[in-house]
């Protein structure tokens, strides 16, 4: 009896893949690769800027609880400092507006890298009272 050569052909086939489903399967994982490289790139860019801004509103709260504390009247208006912070400098400008009371303003610390003043990473507003 003569073997079945058709069956062991078709056996001999599907045993591997061939070039496309290769080709397939390695485009499906580049694509999936580059994706997860795009998330973690976003992820890291949106914890830098988060601590930009936590660092920020420190040196702008910083600044405001020393309005606080001062008891100058009446507040300088575009006043400019600078506050060294986790390893940086950081740029400060405070502007003052006016409020219906006379002895109140508007306080806004603006903060920034930039000793320009070109780029606020952010701003912090508080009301300040004269102190009597």
């Amino acid at each position: 009896m003569r073997p079945n050569t058709h069956l062991d052909l078709s056996k001999k086939q599907s045993a591997g893949m061939t070039l496309l489903e290769v080709l397939v399967a390695l485009f499906i994982f580049a694509l999936t690769g580059t994706a997860i490289m795009k998330a973690a790139s976003d992820h890291l860019i949106g914890v830098g800027q988060i601590e930009d801004i936590t660092f920020a509103t420190w040196v702008a709260n910083n600044r405001l609880n020393q309005l606080q504390i001062d008891t100058t009247w009446p507040i300088k208006n575009n006043k400019k400092g600078e506050q060294e912070m986790a390893g940086r400098k950081w740029y400060w400008q405070q502007r003052i507006s006016k409020t219906s009371d006379d002895e109140m303003v508007q306080v806004e610390v603006s903060v920034g890298l930039d000793e320009q003043y070109q780029g606020t990473v952010t701003s912090v507003s508080t009301f300040i009272a004269k102190q009597i």
